[in-house]
């Protein structure tokens, strides 16, 4: 039996469709293109226009209001001048921090141009801090390898990503997968630390849809390029609607934004969908 209100929202449905149960014919089906039109070229244009003239004090701007959105969904945002500054607060943060189990601290890091300046394995190294790099070694089988990356995570207590995008009036961090940059090193490991430069914050998602939208590697990877969204550490009010952080995910997520190199490095390769580990 169908309720009066399923009958109302199907009416609807086929009112914005131009279909009709009484006369089929009287009106002709809107099409696609129609009931989801693209934008128009030039406010395409514009948003990516003022994304290209930002200057400092916008940039600066968008970072203060990235901070403040991120306290509400306990995201850590610290903004650092250079690579070497966030590496030394990493370490340092690795150094603080307890592991959930076992007494032997190992990292997960993704491999990115980014997380490479960082120099984190010779840094870490130094506190007896193992660090695994999510890439296949030339001498083992993609089966292999997929095996030893997947067991490293799962024994890591902090995964270090990079990000493509971040937007700074919700707080949410924007990456795509590639080859050498698994999901699970931000998903898996307790603590999740994301490493972003400056010109990577955006006002909001009409920015990154534009970007998105001229974007030559999304427009060509389409869907079998994965584009994972994170605001804060994963969190639930399931249970009698108490909320708890980590259930799911990181129970921490701390954002280093780098403010004194306007020079963001891009992805070092790009895969094929089999060759991911996510």
């Amino acid at each position: 039996m169908i309720e009066n209100n399923e009958k109302d929202f199907i009416a609807r449905i086929k009112s914005a469709l131009n279909k009709s149960d009484l006369d089929a014919s009287s009106k002709s089906p809107r099409r696609f293109e129609d009931i989801f039109p693209n934008p128009p070229r030039n406010v395409v244009q514009s948003i990516l226009t003022q994304i290209e003239h930002r200057d400092d004090a916008k940039r600066q701007a968008l970072l203060n209001q990235l901070v403040e959105a991120g306290k509400p969904i306990n995201l850590n945002v610290i903004a650092h001048k250079d690579s070497a500054a966030v590496a030394t607060a990493i370490a340092t943060l690795a150094n603080q921090k307890k592991t959930e189990w076992g007494d032997r601290k190992q990292v997960a890091v993704w491999k990115h141009p980014a997380i490479n300046a960082l120099g984190l394995t010779e840094i870490l190294a130094a506190q007896n801090i193992t660090v695994h790099h999510t890439s296949f070694a030339n001498t083992e089988t993609k089966t292999d390898g997929r095996s030893r990356i997947r067991k490293q995570i799962i024994e890591s207590f902090i995964g270090v990503t990079a990000a493509d995008y971040c937007v700074a009036d919700s707080a949410t961090l924007v990456m795509k997968t590639r080859a050498g940059q698994a999901r699970t090193v931000s998903l898996v490991p307790a603590i999740h630390i994301a490493v972003i430069y400056i010109d990577q914050i955006l006002a909001n998602l009409k920015e990154l849809y534009a970007l998105l939208k001229t974007d030559p590697e999304f427009s060509e990877t389409g869907i079998t390029n994965c584009l994972t969204f994170i605001s804060g550490p994963s969190k639930t009010a399931d249970i009698e609607a108490t909320m708890v952080q980590g259930a799911h995910g990181p129970r921490e997520v701390y954002l280093f934004v780098i403010t004194g190199d306007h020079s963001v490095p891009q992805a070092e390769d790009k895969h094929r969908p089999h060759d991911v580990i996510t």
